[in-house]
């Protein structure tokens, strides 16, 4: 049953968000015809606009569908999402800011651009890009899952091809403004979008809990609920679940900075400084993000059944709302989807374009080139994961995003120690890339054959003690091993290192130097 009200209120809302998003050519000009116009938006943000933008790109469908989602099935366990976003901002303030400088100095758009000048290796500058390229493409699917929750919960999912009509017409939407606008799309998109997500956390949070009798209540009933469960669990983890909940802290926090769309709104800001100032800024998000936590909680307690744990805040918010208030809620979700959607496929496109395209393909393209080349890349990797979403179960989409966070966390000796020494050998951080991606896709695959269902936490048997833990965490140990063994081992036999173009200067920051076209 359509919910018109609703729907009335989404296309409204939805509507003047597809209205910025062609207004974004035409905020702050730039020539988008130059890759750092288009996918960087110049370079020239300030600490209120990167401030929406770099959380706009953070705070996705994975924040306000798959957390709470997680933390209905889980219980506790879910909540390793509050401090790892604690650890990770400090680890941004410093690394963050490191490479702004030295992307500002040398005019990078991307990581592997600094890996090729680093390490002087085309085989590892298209090992970092293919990586981030797998690494982003499943978030983008995700994006799109919590799209088609929200259009499910307002009854519009129809049956046959009319199904999927309401998720292209979007995508197709956010598809034409990102290609105008590029990441100046997105930025003025951000605006609204956090407006709404604030609202509605705001107004969900007072008005769901005083229904539900108060938090003492909901936490109360909470922990009666999962421990009836048939495989119980609790408000507080228990000690097998300790290395379970530190090994994904301390991984998702390192994995954070990796990610190229986080990187694609980092260096739209104007300064270094700016980069310190959100980092002092973002934690307001981890605010956002503990009341978001709850709703799975409050879902267990108002009784809600979705069919997929995806489903758990629509359909929460479907059961305590007002229909119009509903649709407000649902174009929040929605919007909130969108816009790292956008970022993520200029990141992606960043990548091939820079790193694939121009150093394999047409070395001597014009800047021209260059940007138009990525256009049409992001519009290829929005429809690539549109179809992806289309032709699969939807579970298959969040499944294949836990392996990007192990994939993803693989590239971490090479960047963020290649900023700080040259130690690592180039062989050897290539063969150690490739040994943690194999472990870290092989952990989940062994998972789901053993146990029948695919998880990012792996349990390795030390003894006779089975010590569970985060898959990407243990790949990038291995691959930490490898690199650092095999270093020695090449510079004992004289392999060449390869020159390295950077100069120290390139990481000192310097306010006074212009920004590299």
């Amino acid at each position: 049953m359509v919910i018109w009200p609703a729907v009335a209120v989404f296309v409204a809302l939805f509507a003047v968000v597809t209205v910025l998003g062609f207004l974004g050519p035409y905020w702050k000009r730039g020539d988008l015809d130059v890759l750092h116009e288009w996918a960087l938006g110049g370079r020239q943000f300030g600490t209120l606009v990167a401030w929406f933008v770099i959380g706009g790109d953070l705070y996705t469908a994975f924040t306000y569908i798959a957390v709470p989602g997680f933390i209905y099935g889980n219980g506790a366990i879910g909540f390793y999402a509050l401090p790892y976003t604690a650890l990770a901002f400090p680890w941004v303030f410093v690394m963050a800011a490191r490479f702004w400088t030295i992307a500002k100095n040398r005019g990078y758009i991307t990581y592997a651009d600094f890996v090729r000048d680093r390490y002087d290796s085309r085989s590892l500058t298209l090992a970092i890009a293919v990586t981030g390229i797998m690494a982003t493409m499943p978030y983008i699917a995700l994006q799109l899952v919590g799209i088609q929750v929200v259009i499910k919960t307002m009854g519009l999912g129809g049956t046959g091809i009319w199904r999927d009509v309401p998720l292209i017409m979007a995508f197709v939407i956010l598809a034409a403004y990102t290609y105008r606008g590029g990441l100046r799309a997105p930025a003025l998109v951000a605006f609204a979008k956090d407006i709404l997500i604030y609202v509605t956390v705001i107004v969900a949070t007072v008005v769901i809990a005083s229904k539900l009798g108060g938090y003492a209540h909901i936490f109360a009933a909470t922990g009666t609920a999962l421990a009836a469960r048939p495989n119980p669990s609790g408000l507080l983890l228990q000690p097998p679940a300790y290395s379970e909940y530190i090994t994904l802290t301390v991984g998702s926090a390192l994995a954070i900075l990796m990610y190229p769309y986080y990187l694609t709104g980092l260096l739209s800001a104007a300064s270094a400084k700016v980069i310190r100032r959100n980092a002092i800024a973002l934690p307001i998000y981890s605010l956002l993000l503990a009341l978001l936590a709850t709703f799975g909680y409050m879902a267990i307690v108002a009784g809600i059944h979705p069919d997929t744990s995806n489903e758990t805040v629509p359909q929460l918010f479907l059961h305590m709302f007002p229909a119009w208030f509903l649709g407000f809620t649902l174009a929040a979700i929605a919007i909130g989807a969108l816009v790292p959607a956008a970022i993520m496929s200029i990141a992606a496109a960043n990548l091939f374009t820079r790193n694939i395209y121009r150093e394999f393909i047409n070395p001597a393209c014009s800047d021209r080139q260059e940007a138009t080349n990525a256009k049409l890349t992001s519009l290829f990797v929005k429809f690539g994961a549109l179809a992806f979403v289309l032709s699969l179960p939807m579970e298959y989409a969040i499944n294949l995003q836990l392996f990007a966070g192990g994939w993803i966390l693989q590239t971490l000796p090479t960047i963020v120690f290649g900023m700080y020494t040259r130690f690592f050998h180039r062989r050897a951080l290539i063969v150690g890339w490739l040994i943690g991606l194999a472990i870290a896709t092989y952990m989940p695959i062994h998972t789901f054959r053993t146990l029948g269902h695919f998880s990012s936490l792996y349990g390795l048997h030390v003894g006779s003690t089975v010590v569970t833990g985060f898959v990407g965490l243990y790949a990038l140990g291995i691959n930490l091993a490898v690199t650092t063994i095999l270093t020695l081992v090449f510079d004992a036999m004289r392999i060449p290192r390869g020159a390295d173009r950077t100069q120290p200067a390139d990481y000192i920051e310097d306010t006074e130097k212009p920004i590299a076209a």
